[in-house]
């Protein structure tokens, strides 16, 4: 179900991870090296490696991903104040783990553009 990326050892639980939400299609998690005060990973637990081999295969679950940061959001108390979500796709996008996830930054005013 997952590969050999770093993310697909945390699926796999062969690495720890502090987990915040699971359920059967993904799993949310927080960054090692967190950019805000709130920083949390979404991941499919399919793997796709970047958002650009997604199909249209994938559009339920890119869906419920969405749905997914947004209970996360909520979670971590994010639904008033706001937050941002960002994919990094591909190396020029800054994606460095080839396994499709989003980012919930929050817990600080962000600035635009982001970088």
């Amino acid at each position: 179900m997952s590969g050999d990326t770093i993310f697909g050892k945390i699926i796999q639980r062969e690495i720890p991870a502090n987990i915040v939400y699971e359920d059967d299609l993904c799993l949310a998690f927080t960054d090692i090296n967190p950019q805000a005060p709130t920083h949390v990973l979404v991941i499919p637990k399919k793997t796709i490696p970047t958002l650009s081999a997604a199909s249209a295969d994938d559009k339920a679950l890119l869906g419920h991903m969405l749905l997914t940061v947004k209970e996360v959001a909520h979670q971590a108390g994010l639904t008033e104040s706001g937050y941002r979500v960002v994919i990094n796709a591909g190396n020029d996008g800054g994606q460095t783990v080839f396994h499709l996830h989003m980012h919930l930054l929050g817990g600080r005013t962000l600035q635009w553009p982001p970088g």
